[in-house]
């Protein structure tokens, strides 16, 4: 038989010299910058916020006005839930107002957000008026919606709000498709995505987050650590102690930041929008603030232990930690801040009038504009079921 073929055997000093040459990927590091993340109080001392800031003195007080303006909508939307004037529930916000003010207003105009039913504040900054939500809550037919649907379950794309629904982690994947959308178009904003620590264990926001980060996508996921889904304690349903460690997942960078200090807020928010803009791709940002009131008006919070609630309505309450910081400051006097939230009340008091004289829609009107009635007619009811 045949020797087979010589074959000729690798040089070995060929052979080190490619594996030498050869192109290694970088070692995995954990991008995770707590520069505002929550610091501890200092004993007997009242907590202020940071005062490394670029915002200018104007802006602060425009950024307390937001705070004000979101804190006292709800108190007025409560006030209209006990007279049996809302239709549904009322879902507030109290204790954790500065996370979606402030990283709203670090935000540029063309720049997207899709909120959280605990997110009016982002929503009143985009430019929503507080009769279109008191309108809403109500179902009336001045409602952005017609009173087709409630609470902010509404949008607005010339101001940038993509209303959400209540697959609460879907709306990661819709900003993707926002997004890519306008990357085809040539256009270059940036968005938010905010998410709660309950939302951030389904499938849908694992999807989104995945393909933003791929994609290099310009988008926010802010992840509000406020201690319950529902009345889950977040330890319970997540084993991470961070919600940030999930960022490594996708190989982005993550922020922490003390979510009741609304200055934090809008700094790790601009940064990471500056990030975005510059095709950084996904940045995950996790506030860590805390949910005074159960997941809606209906709900007693049985499940919260002793003393919780009070602890952090003493000593970690965002609206009085900036007005802390605005007096220490001398950017105001309680004067000013007397002023701005009278001027408040007021655009409360008429926006509210203004609503509750609005009619309720009429029933026919549910059929329209549900879909495109361009292409698909109204589902109005066969004219042989009324009789």
């Amino acid at each position: 038989m045949d020797n087979p073929p010589n074959k000729t055997a690798p040089h070995p000093t060929g052979d080190k010299n490619r594996r030498r040459h050869r192109v290694r990927p970088a070692p995995f590091q954990m991008r995770v910058s707590t520069k505002y993340a929550p610091r501890r109080p200092v004993d007997g001392k009242p907590m202020s916020c940071t005062s490394e800031t670029s915002l200018k003195p104007e802006q602060l007080l425009e950024l307390y006005r937001y705070l004000k303006l979101t804190r006292l909508v709800e108190e007025r939307l409560v006030n209209l839930y006990r007279q049996t004037k809302i239709v549904g529930g009322v879902f507030r916000s109290l204790g954790q107002e500065a996370t979606a003010v402030g990283s709203a207003y670090a935000l540029a105009p063309q720049d997207f957000i899709t909120p959280l039913i605990r997110d009016l504040g982002a929503v009143l900054v985009k430019g929503i008026r507080p009769r279109a939500i008191f309108a809403q809550y109500m179902a009336k037919a001045w409602g952005p919606s017609g009173g087709r649907d409630l609470n902010i379950h509404f949008g607005d794309m010339a101001k940038g709000f993509i209303g959400p629904i209540s697959h609460l982690g879907d709306m990661i994947p819709v900003m993707t498709g926002v997004l890519l959308a306008a990357r085809m178009q040539k256009k270059r904003p940036v968005a938010i995505a905010y998410i709660g620590d309950g939302g951030m264990s389904t499938g849908a926001f694992h999807e989104g987050l995945n393909f933003a980060a791929v994609q290099k996508l310009p988008l926010l996921v802010i992840a509000e650590y406020n201690h319950y889904a529902y009345s889950t304690p977040t330890s319970v349903q997540t084993s991470v102690r961070d919600l940030a460690e999930k960022a490594a997942s996708y190989n982005i960078p993550a922020h922490i930041v003390d979510g009741n200090d609304v200055i934090a807020c809008y700094e790790v928010t601009k940064r990471a929008a500056d990030f975005a803009r510059r095709s950084g791709g996904a940045v995950l940002i996790e506030a860590k603030t805390y949910r005074r009131k159960g997941h809606a008006e209906h709900d007693d919070q049985r499940y919260v232990p002793t003393g919780e609630i009070e602890w952090w309505e003493k000593n970690n309450d965002p609206v009085d930690r900036f007005e802390l910081y605005l007096l220490e400051q001398k950017i105001a006097t309680k004067d000013k801040l007397e002023e701005i939230t009278a001027d408040v009340l007021r655009e409360i008091e008429e926006d509210c009038a203004w609503a509750e004289s609005s009619p309720m829609p009429d029933p026919e009107q549910a059929a329209y504009g549900v879909f495109d009635n361009n292409i698909v007619p109204p589902a109005l009811r066969p004219e042989f079921l009324k009789s």
